[in-house]
């Protein structure tokens, strides 16, 4: 809970831990067994930034941590540690969190989606399993699509890029290297399973602004960002993949900010392990960059897991706030995990450290957090303060009805699919019957709702913008004049051609819609001339 400008963690009859709030960006580590109570741990935490005014994203692995948006109820637990440690003095009151829910696939959230190009090569081949002859193909697939201008948002457009790289090789390989007609046929397959796993929703605009993460509400509570997980978990690396993206975008566009009160921002990544599993040594050490370096944009990441020993050494040891619940040491393995997880904390002369950690019980922990000067403190035997929300899960129908008041709800709940990739090469083959690219005919593609229409009455003008509104890309010259070449006195007898295609099965945008585009993509191409990839190759 937040107390004394800080975060009291745990207490026993002697003494009280708190974190203190301008160390709490010095990232953290949950870690225990199952059922020994990190999730009430994590939702203590998070409880506590918000009080403090900072906004927190977080993964709902189970569903139970919907309850931070409902009032908490007293039981005999809870209540006996109140009176125990004389919280009600220091200010605890049960009470609701300002949440915010999310599902990459639009069910129990509002949907999230990113584009092709800003997920990048890199942690798409992640995704996607690719072995190395597999990720080169699908960089000069990213190469080329940058060149020439066709941008990359969803599925179908990556497999009509696929498709016309591979069918058209020759043309590419001087510039790129070669590209092989089995890996390029591998990767496609590789996609199908990708969207059975609901890669179609996630990809695709309007794309996620991590700023709409960072909000307070009107009484300054950092909102409590909820990814709903209970779906997602059964599609571990593209969930691993997503909150890898979500960290590196943060490390990649937020300010150098220094020491600051309190965080700007707090991450809590679960099933940490999930991110580490099979990570390649390359991999592995951009990760540790980003971890090392995030923290001085005043961004704190928590990873939570069952031993400490599912996260690498190197980054292991930036983790300076601890809380370590109960470890089984029924096996040779788990002995070594439980003595391993002891040797991260500063002794306490009071007590074995390997030994407490197999003797926890439910809601007991061992807690070590940075102290002023950021050294370590020694470690701690401890009761975890309860919640002040609701401990368990949220109803389906409170769900819905928060979710319909969301002020984000206009900007994000309706898909947009504007001209991409696999439209304009399309239009190319249209127009030059003698380019060779099997682009897929049948590939799904989204209706596109009417904004206006459909938007909830509450919507400000403001919120349809990003729908309405092609969002800023860099463009460059290339193939984007050859496809479409328009200039803004020309879009009349354009409308007149596309006229006469209209019977095409296909869902391109009206020639209206179609001639805006070029005039806008146009002009942005004017402006900007060339596309920046950071990190991990996504797009910046």
């Amino acid at each position: 809970m937040y107390a004394e400008n800080n975060i009291l963690v745990g207490a026993n009859e002697n003494t009280e831990v708190y974190l203190l709030s301008k160390l709490a960006n010095r990232h953290g580590l949950i870690a225990g067994a199952t059922g020994t109570g990190k999730t009430v741990t994590l939702k203590t935490l998070a409880e506590a930034f918000s009080d403090m005014g900072v906004p927190v994203f977080l993964a709902d692995m189970k569903g139970d941590v919907s309850g931070l948006a409902k009032v908490g109820e007293p039981n005999a637990k809870v209540t006996e540690r109140m009176e125990k440690y004389s919280l009600a003095d220091k200010g605890f009151v049960f009470k609701s969190y300002p949440v915010e829910f999310w599902d990459l696939y639009g069910e129990k959230g509002l949907p999230i989606r990113v584009t092709i190009s800003e997920m990048g090569p890199q942690l798409l081949s992640k995704i996607l399993n690719l072995s190395e002859a597999q990720e080169g193909v699908l960089n000069i697939v990213f190469r080329v699509a940058d060149d020439e201008n066709l941008l990359l948002i969803d599925l179908k457009d990556l497999k009509s890029m696929i498709n016309h790289v591979s069918d058209n090789a020759e043309l590419y390989e001087s510039q790129y290297g070669a590209v092989a007609k089995k890996s390029a046929t591998t990767l496609l397959r590789s996609i199908l399973t990708l969207e059975d796993q609901g890669g179609d929703l996630f990809f695709g605009e309007p794309a996620l602004e991590l700023s709409d993460f960072m909000q307070c509400n009107d009484e300054g509570k950092g909102m409590i960002n909820v990814l709903d997980s209970v779906k997602l978990s059964t599609a571990p690396e593209l969930y691993s993949t997503f909150l890898l993206w979500m960290i590196s975008e943060l490390y990649e566009t937020m300010p150098e900010v220094g020491d600051l009160d309190k965080p700007k921002f707090v991450f809590f990544f679960d099933e940490a392990h999930l991110l580490f599993d099979d990570m390649s040594p390359a991999f592995q050490k951009k990760v540790e960059q980003i971890i090392r370096l995030i923290r001085s944009k005043g961004i704190g990441v928590y990873f939570i897991t069952q031993s400490p020993s599912d996260i690498p050494d190197t980054v292991l040891s930036q983790l300076g706030n601890r809380v370590q619940h109960a470890l089984h040491a029924y096996t040779p393995k788990e002995q070594k995990a439980v003595k391993t997880a002891a040797e991260t904390f500063r002794p306490n002369p009071e007590f074995d450290t390997t030994e407490v950690i197999s003797t926890l019980g439910t809601g007991e922990a061992l807690v070590s957090v940075l102290e002023e000067k950021g050294a370590p403190s020694i470690v701690q035997q401890v009761d975890i303060l309860p919640p002040q929300s609701y401990i368990g899960a949220i109803e389906d129908n409170y769900r819905a009805e928060l979710m319909s008041i969301s002020s984000l709800r206009g900007k994000y709940r309706d898909a947009v699919d504007r001209e991409s990739a696999y439209e304009m090469l399309l239009n190319k083959i249209d127009n030059n019957p003698n380019v060779q690219s099997e682009i897929p005919q049948d590939a799904p593609i989204r209706e596109i709702p009417n904004q206006a229409e459909q938007a909830p009455a509450q919507q400000a003008p403001a919120e349809q913008a990003p729908a309405q509104q092609a969002p800023e890309q860099p463009k460059q010259k290339g193939l984007l004049e050859d496809v479409i070449g328009i200039a803004v006195g020309t879009a009349v007898d354009q409308m007149a051609k596309q006229t006469t295609k209209s019977k095409r099965k296909t869902t391109r945008k009206t020639t209206v819609e179609k001639a805006t585009t070029t005039v806008v993509n146009t002009a942005a191409r004017e402006v900007t001339k060339g596309i920046i990839r950071g990190l991990f190759g996504n797009m910046k």
